[in-house]
């Protein structure tokens, strides 16, 4: 490769360098110890210094020098691992500059010029290969020339970034270079002469994990289901943890699940993806969970910077993040103070007057009269120009989404649309129906001190979103938001208020649009109606499930990709209580989309993610409780409900809402915390528990004693309550004080450290649910086939590896026995020719075959061929009877196995798919019926394929085809097979002659009979073509096998038993190159 050229003042220092070729301006130079016979010390030591010392210019074996004749300075322009390579280079030279050289008079005009075309050629290289991006793109293209040489990979193989490191081997340490990519993790050593290297695709990491021992202080695990490796002596391990984490992390989302996670949209393009997008990204989900903004959002502007406050007369340093829509401030240390500005409150933003005191100031100002001023912005004139030009976009306003609706009504329509209006809710439903319990009208007081508690917080804070949230609104939150500003601060606190505001009249129309609508989503939602709340007022009336049936119907006509998820209904339910109809709905979009993401989809990702990571915490935070119960995942399968339901559905309804009270400020990071203090409470009983039933009992009788002090019914200090016994006082917990607690204890827990164990997790949960769908795939075929459980397993792998470019998960409308991986042709013609247990004599033959196999076994005609048919067809193959073999190869080679035209089965089939682009199959079921319908024609499809059909007859032409692939099942050397296949191919001819005499004979009287009895041309020319179909030459399956049974060879030829498992081992040692070059086929093309 060629490099930036470098000044050498000793050509050859310390006799390291060899010179291999020469001129009178160039040098072809050899690295000494390397390309050597006899591998002596010297060239072992040299070896080992060049793989310890990161120097591109003494690592590289081979390098190409310019000299200029009488100095003693030369410059290092190209370098290689391989001499291949370097020659290229070194003829490249002589033919286009060595000649040109000679016609400078003066010699540092040689260099000037040959410095200046090799600069001229790496600049058209990085443009090419987007190098330019990186840090140093001279010690890249180094990295990038060494990963490609090493591996092998194909050229669409991008490499992200490298780090130098230590890979263990026990313990012993290997130098060497870890290199990442978009697909694969690689390590490459050469110490002392021997070689080490091996490459992990991402997609078989199942855990990343930072490790500490007595050899490595800090090193990075990799787990694989095959073996464990650990990475230490990273110059920033950090970094590089966080890079492995996020590239594994993206690789499994876009292969394992890209249907029910959301990947950013960069993140979908591969060939883009860079070290500094890598941390670009990290850095903009870190922004929008921190203040829980749109996913849509994308993140321009990182700016250090102070913002004056108020209310502490000073002003405090954090950092600036700009997005499309939002001003978005928080202080140096996470929770002391927030600052959320959504650009369509903004006035103007402006440049003030800079001061000693006040440098580079910009002024905020909103639409409430009120202004923010930041100081120490650098790079003031170009932030404050970005940010004007989004704040005039975004004054320019565009529809909502991609969902279309008309705001210019006829008459008709304005009618119906007020009718609408009147009947969607002005109101909370807990102004209407407040439970009316004795001991409610003492609490009013208690309300009133908390409202002006919270009025006096407004006057000096601010109110609305654009508000400064310190640690003193914390206080107010753990207390409890009182009921009439409790909706007001949920639509705050999510924002979801700046949704409202800028999409009026979206609500109304949805619930428009999504009335009368029938399908599945709303066949749960009325099944779950009146399990909402059943208990309170506002569900026992029809007011109430009216209201909750408008908002879920309507998000789930707005959002079909989540449609309608279990738990939802709850959260609408107390979403209403305390907001208007219109802002529950947006409060619900809030949660389902930023506050929880990933969480109410088909396969409840994002909250399996937050359990693994719960998991964690509970391992780190509460070591003792670990100790006690190394299986946590008892206790996190009875927290599920704790986060897929903010704690609704476990805790006494007036103390849950104080929790979602928390949710909505602090997010997800107040659940982590309460379950935390509420594991913690009650740790001592947990550790003595003997089973998991007791360990359930106990949390949950500990919860449903959580109760709030004005509440009533809870325990108060009165005299008489004193009276009581000690044991009764002690059950009794108040919501506010174990709110407090967890803020106590776990509050030091960050939006940033939760994000960055989610990303780590998210691997493990996304590897366990492959795990579980094998283990499926496998228990549902097992009994069908006569395959060894461990062949079967392996074969499903091979099946996936395959699959993977074009990874989907089926229609959830089919039955399950279609909820499988499914290969299109390219696919299966690929993993045919890996696990085919004949000779490969004839290529084009095998593909033939290969292509009426996918058409034999694609029965339901999708294009698709399922890990069941084919693991069906592999059986029959290695270990099914004589007949079943005989009756296969039979099948390929009539109808519909055998096409009208062979070259191209595309025409009498359907085209054939790209391995390049994800395959989804139409089967939308409209209504619940037709779904019925469906799941019972399945049943029939499935009792039809267990009747054993009759074979139709073969004719000449497709037994001439059946008798090629015989000969081209057996070496040219086994004569003796050879020769049975020629006497049986005689027997059939001579029996289909036979029979084909016979049918000419009587087809000539029934001519002549039908044609006398017409009396007419027509007549005769209709029994002239029926006759000729019936005189066609044909035999049957039975009459074929037959004749195969009479030779011996071809018995035991057919009966021999096959080594499947050396077949497979050998297919996975092909499949490597394959799999990599499929892998990166769709990559480059997405």
């Amino acid at each position: 490769m060629w490099l930036n050229p470098d000044e050498v003042l000793l050509k050859n220092v310390l006799k390291l360098w060899v010179t291999e070729r020469s001129n009178d301006f160039f040098l072809l130079q050899r690295r000494r110890g390397h390309g050597e016979s006899n591998s002596r010390i010297t060239g072992l030591l040299v070896g080992a210094l060049d793989n310890v010392l990161d120097s591109t210019a003494r690592v590289t074996p081979f390098r190409i020098l310019l000299q200029v004749p009488g100095s003693q300075v030369s410059w290092i322009i190209a370098s290689g691992a391989a001499i291949e390579e370097v020659n290229k280079h070194w003829d490249w030279l002589l033919h286009n500059l060595l000649h040109s050289l000679s016609v400078f008079e003066n010699k540092e005009d040689v260099a000037s010029f040959v410095k200046g075309k090799v600069k001229g050629l790496i600049a058209e290289e990085v443009q090419g290969r987007q190098v330019a991006q990186e840090d140093d793109p001279g010690k890249f293209r180094e990295a990038l020339r060494k990963f490609e040489v090493h591996f092998g990979l194909p050229s669409s193989e991008k490499l992200v970034t490298y780090y130098s490191c230590c890979c263990w081997k026990g313990r012993v340490p290997r130098q060497g270079f870890l290199y990442l990519s978009i697909n694969h993790m690689a390590f490459y050593s050469f110490l002392l002469g021997k070689e080490v290297k091996f490459v992990i695709p991402w997609a078989e990491v199942t855990r990343l994990e930072r490790v500490s021992t007595a050899l490595m202080p800090e090193a990075i695990r990799v787990t694989t289901r095959q073996r464990q490796r650990e990475f230490s002596m990273f110059l920033n391990l950090d970094e590089a943890f966080g890079v492995i984490g996020q590239l594994a992390d993206i690789a499994l989302r876009r292969l394992l699940d890209s249907k029910g996670l959301e990947l950013d949209r960069v993140l979908q393009q591969p060939a883009r993806i860079t070290k500094r997008i890598l941390e670009e990204q990290a850095i903009r989900e870190y922004v929008l969970a921190l203040f829980r903004l749109p996913r849509s959002e994308n993140l321009y502007e990182v700016a250090s910077c102070s913002v004056w406050t108020p209310h502490a007369r000073c002003h405090t340093a954090g950092t600036l993040y700009t997005t499309d829509s939002y001003l978005c401030f928080s202080s140096r240390e996470e929770g002391n103070l927030i600052l959320l500005i959504p650009l369509s409150e903004v006035l103007s933003i402006e440049k003030a007057d800079s001061t000693s005191a006040l440098p580079n100031p910009v002024i905020v100002s909103i639409r409430t009269k009120k202004a923010f001023q930041l100081i120490e912005l650098n790079d003031r004139d170009e932030l404050v120009e970005n940010m004007n030009s989004r704040l005039r976009a975004l004054h320019s306003p565009t529809p909502y989404y991609t969902f279309y609706y008309d705001t210019g009504y006829s008459d008709e329509e304005e009618i119906e649309e007020h009718v609408l209006r009147n009947t969607v809710n002005s109101e909370a439903l807990m102004t209407a129906f407040h439970q009316n319990q004795p001991g409610t009208n003492g609490n009013k007081s208690t309300n009133q001190v908390k409202e002006r508690l919270w009025e006096d917080h407004f006057s000096e804070f601010g109110r609305g979103v654009h508000m400064f949230r310190t640690e003193k609104i914390q206080k107010l939150v753990a207390m409890g938001i009182p009921e009439s500003l409790r909706g007001e601060l949920w639509m705050i606190f999510s924002d979801a208020s700046s949704d409202l505001g800028s999409h009026e009249g979206y609500y109304a129309s949805l619930v428009q649009k999504s009335m009368g609508h029938n399908n599945l989503a709303t066949e749960e939602i009325e099944r779950d109606l009146h399990r909402s709340l059943p208990d309170h007022p506002a569900f026992q009336n029809p007011t109430g499930i009216a209201a909750l049936r408008r908002v879920l119907t309507a998000y789930a006509h707005r959002n079909p990709k989540i449609g309608y998820c279990q738990s939802m209904n709850i959260l609408a339910s107390v979403l209403l209580l305390y907001a208007k109809e219109e802002d529950a709905f947006w409060l619900l979009v809030a949660v389902c989309e930023r506050m929880l993401p990933d969480y109410f989809n088909r396969r409840v990702i994002g909250a399996q993610v937050d359990q693994s990571v719960f998991e964690e915490l509970i391992r780190e935070r509460l070591p003792e409780l670990a100790e006690q119960i190394p299986d946590l995942s008892t206790l996190s399968s009875v927290s599920l409900s704790w986060f897929l339901t903010l704690f609704l559905s476990v805790l006494p309804f007036h103390s849950a809402v104080c929790v979602v009270d928390c949710f909505f400020f602090h997010g997800i990071k107040a659940i982590f915390q309460l379950g935390l203090a509420v594991l913690e409470a009650n740790a001592a009983e947990l550790s003595s528990s003997t089973d998991d039933g007791q360990a359930l009992m106990i949390l949950t009788g500990f919860l449903d004693q959580v109760g709030n002090v004005e509440c009533p019914g809870f325990p108060s200090s009165s005299p008489a309550a004193e009276e009581t016994s000690c044991s009764v006082a002690k059950r009794h917990t108040n919501i506010t004080d174990l709110i407090n607690d967890s803020y106590i204890k776990f509050g030091d827990l960050t939006v940033r450290q939760i994000e960055q164990l989610r990303c780590r997790h998210r691997i493990q949960v996304l590897q366990a649910h492959e795990d579980t769908t094998k283990e499926n795939a496998l228990r549902l075929v097992s009994p069908d086939v006569s395959i060894p459980a461990e062949n079967l397993a392996d074969i499903y792998d091979l099946f996936k590896v395959i699959f993977l470019p074009s990874w989907h998960y089926c229609d959830s409308n089919r039955s399950f026995i279609e909820r499988q991986y499914r290969l299109d042709r390219p696919q299966f013609k690929s993993l045919y020719g890996l696990l085919v247990p004949w000779p490969d004599v004839s290529n084009q033959h095998t593909d033939t075959l290969a292509n009426r196999t996918f058409t034999l076994l694609d029965q339901d005609c999708d294009n698709l061929v399922t890990f069941r048919d084919f693991a069906s067809w592999l059986d029959t193959l290695y270990f099914g009877e004589l007949n079943e073999k005989i009756r296969l190869l039979y099948c390929l080679h009539i109808p519909p196995a055998l096409t009208e035209t062979e070259d191209d089965p595309s025409v009498v089939k359907s085209p054939l798919l790209s391995t390049n682009r994800p395959l989804y199959v139409n089967l939308e079921v409209t209504d619940y019926q037709d779904q019925l319908k469906q799941m019972l024609q399945d049943l029939a499809t499935e009792k039809e394929k267990d009747v054993e059909k009759p074979l139709p007859l073969m004719n000449q032409s497709e037994f001439i085809q059946f008798c090629k692939t015989l000969y081209s099942m057996f070496h040219p050397e086994e004569n003796e097979l050879f020769q049975a296949i020629a006497t049986v191919t005689s027997l059939v001819l001579q029996i289909g002659e036979v029979g084909h005499r016979g049918k000419i004979a009587g087809s000539e009287a029934n001519s002549q009979e039908g044609s006398t009895a017409a009396g007419g041309v027509d007549a005769r020319r209709g029994s002239r073509s029926s006759a000729t179909a019936d005189n066609e030459w044909t035999v049957s399956y039975a009459q074929i096998l037959a004749s195969l049974l009479t030779e011996q060879a071809l018995v035991n030829f057919f009966e021999k038993p096959l080594d499947l498992s050396a077949k497979i081992t050998q297919a996975k040692e092909s499949q490597y190159q394959q799999r990599a070059g499929l892998l990166t086929l769709q990559r480059a093309s997405s």
